[in-house]
């Protein structure tokens, strides 16, 4: 059986050795070799994707990968893919770093310089071990995932965009869905999510910056359990404690909250820094929040720029949110996915602020009512983003995701039929009322239209009253009073008899008013009348 082997080796020099010794392997298929833990990590999703069977057998990685030290990406893979044997290349080969691979995931640790003998016998060793789990526990679509849970990061262009409201009500939604949700303050200096839910707890994620290796006795301590179930590890109530967050730490406590929860929420502020940078580039989903104006859009267009330049995220890989959206606002949303070059989700929040006013003041945000606005855009975008677990017998899109709509917002239901279930009801019981204003006002064009026949017929009839002969003035004011009627309204026309007044010939003319349908039957009551007068001739 031919064993597939891919080689992680941020070292070109390295990189050119081990792929020399592969390629002299029996019945190996090494592949090129990546040159980073990012490239690795999308390289095995994009193959897990394609299915289980597609993933490599075995995993080299050399101790100098960057930018995530070598064991905390063995930690990731191990997690992430646990079909993958993933053996350690480095010059340390110590009983001590040897137990620290083993405990990371490693099936194997090979001592540089590289000798052919270990390299074949750890790669067959690896690769045994991955064919007996796929073979014990099958391919099926569940096992490519691991246990990992989804990380959302949720920075802001600028400040005051609304950010920490969205990473807030994201994870409520997920929480209120049933998923287990942590949610982290990485906007460090100046985080306040322990307002927004009225928490005060004197551990923050500083505490866990100089840790090495982050247990679950360790994370519990550190993580805050609310009462609406959300973990929460907050931002230092000391500012100047965010410096001892740095990016190695970020990626170990991100890594250790994704191992525990099945969603992570990461309020990243809006200030860029190693630590904040590092959880976006291993989010799975990257949320920057803007509103629709200038400043805030010019804002998003460079932080997705600078992004790019330090290959933090590319600009599709980013989900842009709307907040306080109008829609009499020049500046709309797919204006702001051409400038930005981001995709801009279908979920907008609309510009609302008093909802909001009384629950941050409380402090309760999660308070807010169901029926707010601001609420149902959030969690329905929640449900678009697929952090909400679908109910029983809920249609499911691509990968096992909710189908979201914004009448359920992509969550639990409450009540028997739901809040979409409640709208539909409530517009039921108000139908009749609709239909009675409807039929009024329809009845009401219909008799204004009398009127208006009745006073032209007039006009038409006085003035053939008016060039008559004499000898059959009714008739010829008759004639002319129906010519131009609507057939439906010349039933039961009364025409008066012409009478000279002032120099005058003057007629009536009385239309009976026809209800709802023109020709079906008339008002009993309340002809309309109207008269005319046309000067005499000769």
């Amino acid at each position: 059986m031919t064993t597939r082997i891919l080689p992680a080796v941020g070292d070109a020099d390295a990189a050119r050795s081990i792929t020399t010794l592969l390629s002299q392997l029996p019945d190996a298929e090494p592949a090129l070799p990546v040159g980073d833990s990012t490239s690795l990590l999308d390289t095995l999703a994009r193959l897990a994707g394609e299915g289980v069977e597609e993933l490599p057998e075995v995993v080299l990685v050399h101790e100098r990968i960057g930018p995530v030290p070598a064991l905390e990406l063995i930690r990731e893979v191990a997690l992430r893919f646990p079909a993958v044997g993933v053996v350690l290349i480095t010059v340390d080969a110590t009983p001590g770093l040897f137990a620290a691979a083993m405990d990371s995931g490693a099936r194997g640790l090979i001592g540089l310089p590289l000798s052919y003998e270990e390299l074949a016998v750890r790669v067959q060793a690896a690769a045994s071990w991955s064919i007996g789990v796929r073979r014990h526990l099958g391919s099926g679509p569940e096992l490519a995932s691991g246990p990992g849970g989804t990380v959302v990061t949720v920075t802001g262009a600028k400040g005051g965009v609304g950010a920490t409201v969205t990473a807030v009500q994201l994870a409520l939604a997920a929480r209120a869905s049933g998923r287990s949700v942590a949610l982290v303050d990485m906007d460090l200096q100046s985080g306040d999510i322990a307002s927004y839910l009225d928490v005060q707890f004197r551990r923050s994620i500083a505490d866990l910056s100089g840790i090495q290796d982050i247990s679950p006795r360790v994370l519990q301590d550190a993580v805050f359990t609310h009462a609406t179930g959300l973990g929460l590890l907050l931002a230092p109530s000391e500012g100047e404690r965010g410096e001892e967050v740095n990016d190695r730490a970020s990626r170990q406590i991100v890594s250790a909250l994704r191992n525990r929860y099945e969603v992570v929420v990461v309020d990243c502020g809006t200030q860029m820094n190693g630590a904040n940078a590092a959880a976006i580039e291993m989010a799975d989903i990257a949320l920057l929040v803007t509103t629709p104006d200038v400043v805030s859009v010019r804002a998003a267009k460079r932080v997705v720029r600078l992004w790019d330049r330090l290959q933090i995220r590319k600009a599709e890989e980013t989900t842009t949110l709307v907040n306080r959206h109008t829609r009499n606002t020049e500046i709309q949303p797919p204006l702001i996915e051409r400038i930005t070059g981001t995709r801009v989700a279908r979920s907008s929040v609309p510009a609302n602020f008093k909802e909001l006013q009384a629950v941050v003041d409380a402090g309760r945000m999660q308070d807010l009512d169901s029926k707010s606005t601001v609420k149902q855009a959030l969690w329905s975008l929640a449900g678009e983003l697929g952090l909400v677990k679908p109910a029983e017998g809920a249609p499911k899109g691509k990968g096992g995701k909710l189908v979201s709509d914004r009448g359920s917002m992509g969550v639990r239901r409450r009540g028997p039929f739901g809040d979409s279930g409640q709208i539909t009801m409530e517009f039921i019981g108000l139908l009749p009322l609709i239909f009675v204003v409807l039929v009024l006002l329809w009845q009401c064009v219909l008799v204004g239209y009398t009127y208006t026949l009745a006073g032209n017929a007039a006009d038409e009839a006085a003035r053939a009253a008016a060039v008559s002969d004499g000898f059959n003035r009714h008739g010829d004011a008759e004639r002319a009073a129906l010519e131009d009627l609507p057939e439906s309204w010349k039933d039961g026309v009364g025409v008066s008899r012409p009478k000279s007044e002032d120099g005058l010939w003057k007629v009536e003319v009385k239309l009976k008013v026809p209800v709802l349908f023109p020709g079906s039957f008339d008002l009993p009551w309340g002809d309309v009348t109207g008269d005319a007068g046309a000067a005499k001739e000769g």
